[in-house]
């Protein structure tokens, strides 16, 4: 279902696929995801999308998605008109002055935001939740409501934009520019380490994907994730694991193996020490 704003430029689509595989070139976008996970590929760069996240791809970015699931996955993806980006951030720093002077004067150089993504939050996500919720339970929309809707969530991921802004700033760089690189290219592998976190993944196999000596790579990503790329990634492999102790039938041998260990027993004891439970006992107790 395609849901379109007045000037038809802005749009909502949701849709439900169990097998999908598309290419495309869009506009500025917000992908979100229940009930499943898709997966990107956006130039370098591999993103996992589920339901505690959503993903940010600027306008004019190639892209290719894949679902394969085994019960349907939905999407709920919004899509930004070419310009709104910077007409909202203009409304919101202009004074106001200004804008009663010039209230159609383009001033603000073109936007680019941080490819990722990012956890759902308190502050765009709520619109979000709620967006989806009532165009899921109404069989019919206003245009015009929904072009103030998208106006409100620019104007949270705006907000949001500005939060990565403080965090790019944290990064040792003097120059703003390469601050800003090496964020991308931290968050890369990140998002690398997450898509990917059942292969068997090595410091080298991340510091290619982010360009940098694996030395440089784990001081950096320490530095702004507060873990190494390993620790990073053997949470990952947990966390998949819990999830499938407590959802499946799967031996816990399998499940060792398909989330990305090479070790039986070094699975068991990272897994005790983590959750303060055997597998098999965590499975009893969560199942």
């Amino acid at each position: 279902m395609i849901y379109r704003s007045s000037d038809d430029s802005s749009y909502i689509l949701h849709e439900r696929a169990q097998q999908y595989y598309g290419e495309g070139v869009g506009l500025l976008s917000i992908k979100s995801f229940y009930g499943g996970r898709a997966l990107y590929n956006v130039g370098r760069g591999q993103y996992a999308l589920a339901e505690t996240s959503y993903l940010i791809l600027n306008h004019g970015q190639r892209y290719a998605i894949t679902v394969e699931a085994e019960t349907p996955v939905e999407s709920f993806c919004l899509f930004f008109a070419a310009g709104l980006a910077e007409e909202v951030c203009r409304s919101l720093i202009t004074p106001t002055e200004r804008l009663l002077a010039e209230p159609d004067r383009q001033t603000i150089s073109p936007l680019t935001f941080f490819e990722r993504t990012y956890a759902h939050d308190n502050m765009l996500s709520p619109l979000l939740f709620q967006l989806r919720q009532t165009l899921a339970h109404q069989q019919h929309y206003e245009r015009g409501w929904l072009t103030e809707q998208l106006h409100l969530v620019m104007q949270r991921l705006l907000q949001v934009h500005y939060q990565v802004y403080q965090e790019v700033e944290t990064l040792p760089a003097v120059r703003a520019a390469t601050r800003e690189e090496l964020y991308r290219r931290l968050y890369l592998v990140k998002e690398y380490a997450a898509a990917a976190f059942d292969q068997p993944i090595t410091l080298n196999d991340m510091a290619n994907v982010a360009g940098l000596s694996p030395n440089h790579l784990l001081r950096m990503f320490k530095q702004l994730f507060h873990q190494t790329p390993y620790q990073y990634l053997t949470t990952q492999r947990l966390n998949q694991a819990q999830q499938l102790l407590s959802q499946t039938d799967r031996s816990v041998t399998d499940i060792c193996f398909s989330v990305g260990f090479e070790s039986l027993g070094a699975f068991s004891w990272l897994f005790r020490r983590r959750v303060g439970l055997a597998p098999s006992e965590y499975r009893r107790q969560n199942k």
